[in-house]
């Protein structure tokens, strides 16, 4: 064993694995995309063997491009989208639906049924989360209300339910380990932030059994050994985290009031509240930064759910440039004197909003807007939706002062 270091990233679009060398250098890397599946309008689904079968794909690149094998590394970090959700059998591994990504829409009619009976304080309260599509706890609902059997299967412990770190451990295990992180459990709708416990009034309320799901571990922690027969030798996985609260800790934000914004498919802001479990009163989350040593720091989120998919559309739905690194230069050229917004709702509108049923829409039109004002629109309305974020959170907490 040497002190190299396995790092899955097992995106929305694509999978990665990056193998670090002891001075923290990139020694190998492997990167694959995967289908993405829209069976409706606002539903998003992935099939979860492409998924296992890119990070495998990925992490033996990676090793193969360091020219190095699995024996020399001394551990994995797992780090992935999160409330994309799979439910899986047991006994074989085989899950019984496509994964209802987190972009998905399709449980909007549920969140609102259950927004009606008054239950959405006891969620926020209990979660720090809001009652929308966008969490796992309702997509594991609606596939053990749909998929024929498997509410009946569920009860009787022949199905366990993960978001895709956990079934990424189960198949990397071998079905020896069925783990969390406290990150990725914060993003469940079904998970006490407070208590650091799977809810029993929750799943009651969403009728979700509590044996399907992992067990909550620390970010850093033991979650067994990867089978010999994958990469050719057993190898630790002793790190997972959601992908924000992993860039959270990747960018350093580890006192109170500091804040870091991602952007890659959507835009997520967080910011370090330190101990502070701070209730949002502007439609913020309150959700768990990182767990280490047991002590839980908690963080205020921010949720843009359209931000890269932005110039994903400009490349691949009106196709006016055909390259994502175009956008800039093409944005750079529209007229200064026009005035054209984007509000990008493609799959509704995240925070501060929350419109589930919100849809896209070009404003400011004229005879003369072009491709060059689409693409500074759309541009745009990234950072307008980023600023939305930064208000709402010094609203929200007295010692945001990012």
């Amino acid at each position: 064993m040497s002190g190299f270091v396995l790092a899955i990233d097992q995106g929305t679009t694509s999978s990665r694995a990056i193998l670090f060398d002891d001075q923290m250098k990139v020694a190998g890397a492997g990167q694959q995309e995967f289908n993405q599946y829209y069976p409706a309008s606002g539903w998003v689904e992935h099939d979860p063997q492409e998924i296992w079968a890119s990070v495998v794909a990925t992490v033996k690149a990676a090793l193969k491009a360091a020219s190095r094998n699995a024996s020399d590394v001394a551990a994995i970090g797992i780090t992935n989208q999160r409330e994309t959700v799979v439910i899986w059998d047991k006994a074989t591994g085989k899950p019984i639906h496509n994964a209802i990504v987190w972009q998905d829409r399709r449980t909007a009619p549920l969140c609102q049924k259950l927004k009606k009976q008054g239950l959405e304080k006891t969620f926020t309260k209990k979660t720090g989360l809001l009652l929308d599509p966008y969490f796992s706890g309702t997509k594991i609902a609606w596939m053990l209300d749909k998929v024929k059997g498997a509410r009946k299967r569920a009860e009787k412990g022949e199905l366990l339910a993960g978001t895709i770190d956990s079934f990424l451990i189960w198949r990397l295990t071998g079905g020896k380990v069925h783990a969390t992180d406290a990150t990725n459990a914060s993003r469940t709708l079904v998970y006490n932030i407070e208590k650091n416990v799977w809810d029993g009034e929750l799943l009651s309320i969403l009728r979700i059994p509590a044996a399907m799901l992992p067990q909550v571990k620390d970010c850093a922690d033991d979650y067994g050994v990867t089978e010999k027969g994958l990469f050719g030798a057993e190898i630790k996985i002793l790190g997972v985290a959601g992908d924000q609260h992993a860039a959270t800790i990747g960018q350093a934000c580890f006192e109170p009031g500091m804040m870091k914004s991602t952007y890659g498919t959507g835009c997520f802001a967080l910011l370090n509240t330190g101990t502070d479990l701070v209730r949002s009163k502007n439609r913020l989350l309150t959700t768990i930064a990182y767990r280490l040593n047991g002590k839980t720091t908690y963080a205020l989120e921010g949720s843009i759910f359209i931000a890269g998919a932005a110039v994903q559309w400009l490349r691949d739905g009106i196709k006016v440039i055909g390259k994502a690194e175009q956008s800039g230069a093409l944005a750079a050229a529209a007229d200064p004197a026009q005035n054209v917004y984007l509000v990008p709702a493609f799959v509704g509108l995240g925070a501060p909003h929350w419109d589930a049923e919100a849809r896209g829409a070009i404003f400011g039109l004229t005879r003369n807007s072009g491709p060059a004002e689409f693409a500074r629109a759309a541009l745009e309305s990234v950072a307008y939706q980023t600023r939305d974020l930064l208000d709402a959170m010094r609203k929200d907490w007295k010692g945001a002062s990012a």
